[in-house]
């Protein structure tokens, strides 16, 4: 067998993996598996928001908020600068939406991590038993709050723990070619990665697109200060929540985000970030997308003259991305784009290998660097 042929298959295999466990979610969404049957109990919650100026199709992220149909919640704002240009409409949607529980709070807290301060803060003003945290530009539906809430409370199978954090997939818009290029790798690469990590029951990990917790468990890991100097912020807490014993739960609901940016630099920025915090927080993770990377692995094995064994790792490749950006997020775009879908693992790749190196990373218009650990450096 052609030397390319093996590392071609390894990266097939995982995507048949990744094909497996996102039909597996899909089917599991279409049967009408609920977390909990609508006679059902549910705790008030405090949705907590940090704020930081506003982007494209903010204030349709959070008036999406007001429209959750759920028993009792409060919405939480949380902003360092009160001339924030978030905060206007924060107020508007206070005024159209009366009969909710929603507050703008100005945070004084200081952490190397802005948005975990913003964060502490908001926690300490929290009326209720449960925390839902996700960011300013996340659109969610109505049914948002009764699907990744109610996991924390469902009875444990056979011997797993109890959950701990409830989380969830999310899919991407973009309104420029380069940020749907950026959307595209969300649905049909990252998406399925987590479907992977779980399915092989690697699970220590939660998801800043929504995570739920108690906030008697947030105490007990040191509350968001614990993790105020690290980047990642969702993975630690993720992991520090596992610690306790606890399992994450991936929700079924699938949120949406508006991607900012608006040139290939804007992207290439962003994704460099992302790649250099991954290597840093589970480099085991990390170093392992070198052998994943089924286009990368395809292009060579075509090179070397295995042509069956690149189409077939090629085909299922573009197969599970597919599965996972379409069925299981409901991205219209990926099934429009599918075709990309290699070009766009090329260019991934490319950030990977310039994210093996290097410290500095830009995040919210800063220069930020990072310690082996993963957390700023003053």
């Amino acid at each position: 067998m052609n030397y390319l042929a093996a590392p071609a298959l390894a990266a097939g295999l995982y995507h048949l993996i990744a094909l497996i466990a996102g039909l597996g979610r899909w089917l599991g969404g279409r049967t009408g598996v609920r977390d909990r049957e609508e006679s059902s109990s549910y705790p008030p919650v405090s949705i907590l928001k940090p704020l930081r100026g506003r982007g494209p199709g903010f204030y349709e992220a959070i008036r999406s908020h007001a429209l959750i149909d759920y028993p009792q919640f409060e919405i939480l704002f949380g902003v360092h600068d009160p001339s924030d240009p978030a905060c206007e409409d924060v107020a508007r949607l206070a005024a159209e939406f009366p009969e909710r529980a929603i507050h703008l709070v100005v945070c004084p807290c200081k952490l190397p991590n802005g948005k975990v301060a913003v964060l502490a803060d908001l926690a300490r003003e929290a009326r209720y038993p449960v925390l839902v945290i996700n960011d300013g530009d996340i659109f969610v539906e109505r049914s948002y709050l009764r699907s990744v809430v109610p996991p924390l409370d469902a009875a444990p199978l056979d011997a797993t723990p109890q959950a701990g954090l409830s989380t969830c997939l999310y899919r991407a818009r973009g309104a420029t070619f380069p940020a749907r290029w950026e959307a595209l790798g969300i649905a049909t690469d990252f998406a399925p990665s987590v479907l992977v990590a779980r399915a092989i029951g690697v699970a220590e990990f939660a998801l800043g697109s929504t995570m739920v917790l108690r906030a008697a468990d947030l105490a007990r890991i040191g509350g968001f200060e614990a993790v105020g100097d690290y980047l990642a912020d969702d993975y630690q807490l993720g992991r520090r929540i596992t610690e306790l014993g606890y399992h994450i739960v991936l929700a079924q609901a699938v949120v949406e985000t508006k991607l900012s940016g608006e040139t290939w630099g804007d992207i290439w920025r962003h994704q460099l970030r992302w790649s250099r915090t991954i290597r840093v927080s589970r480099p085991g993770g990390y170093f392992g997308y070198v052998i994943t990377n089924a286009s990368v692995w395809a292009a060579l094995a075509i090179a070397a003259g295995a042509w069956p064994v690149a189409a077939a790792c090629l085909a299922v490749r573009m197969l599970a991305g597919v599965v996972t950006g379409v069925l299981v997020l409901g991205d219209g775009d990926v099934a429009r784009r599918w075709f990309l879908i290699p070009f766009r693992d090329l260019w991934g790749f490319a950030v990977w290998l310039v994210g093996t190196v290097g410290s500095t990373v830009e995040w919210q218009g800063e220069q930020l660097r990072l310690d082996r650990e993963g957390r700023i450096l003053r």
